[in-house]
């Protein structure tokens, strides 16, 4: 388990936690639950810090696009907040660098799994709310989401790769793709999946990721490469 420096994390964030306990439970992976001392992990901060982010994103959407209707802001919601969107912002401002996990967690690619770098931005959401309030939750997701966001809507990457293999597919006149679990490993609650993406039965590639959906839009994303 590593114990990072918090300090410099605080002065990356620019706001200084009154109880420290709830930054450091927020960058806290469940794998070192068993460790002396320990006693939570992250997850509770991330169920909040989740729904506090999609409050935030869809109150930015609704103002900024006053001529848009709800299948765009929908689309673009789901665009900015889903697992690769907010995996990235992890990765590029250093959060997985902080995270707490195990010696075997970080050993199977922990640090670089994107659902957990996703954990890991709504559980800092949540514990900034926690301890600072609203306005605080919403300084980090001005600073550190938006940015990002404005990027995937003003690229037009909206559609997540599923959607965007299903309709080059059609464009193609082909039938629709078929995603195969083709293996999985782990414990159950720290699963890595495989799942193959097959067309007109035809494997095309194969994605991991510790779900299936994960695993399912990375296969998608292989593919979108390929045809």
């Amino acid at each position: 388990m590593t114990n990072p420096n918090l300090n410099l994390l605080q002065d990356y964030l620019g706001y200084q936690f009154k109880d420290i306990s709830l930054l450091e439970t927020a960058l806290t992976h469940r794998s070192c639950l068993n460790q002396p001392g320990v006693t939570e992990s992250y997850e509770r901060l991330e169920f909040l810090g989740d729904a506090i982010l999609e409050m935030l994103i869809s109150i930015y959407l609704f103002d900024k696009y006053p001529d848009k209707m709800e299948g765009y802001l929908t689309a673009a919601r789901s665009a900015t907040v889903r697992t690769e969107s907010l995996s990235q912002v992890s990765i590029k401002n250093h959060f997985n660098d902080y995270i707490r996990m195990s010696k075997g967690e970080e050993a199977t690619g922990g640090r670089k799994n994107a659902s957990i770098l996703e954990d890991i931005i709504e559980s800092l959401i949540g514990a900034l709310y926690v301890d600072g309030g609203l306005s605080s939750a919403k300084a980090f997701f001005e600073n550190f989401i938006l940015p990002n966001a404005k990027d995937i809507i003003a690229l037009d990457r909206l559609k997540d790769p599923k959607s965007s293999l299903q309709e080059k597919v059609q464009s193609l006149g082909k039938t629709s793709p078929v995603y195969l679990t083709v293996g999985e490993t782990g414990l159950d609650h720290e699963k890595t999946f495989e799942v193959a993406v097959v067309i007109e039965g035809k494997q095309l590639a194969v994605g991991t990721g510790r779900n299936k959906q994960e695993a399912e839009q990375k296969a998608a994303q292989k593919a979108l490469e390929l045809i």
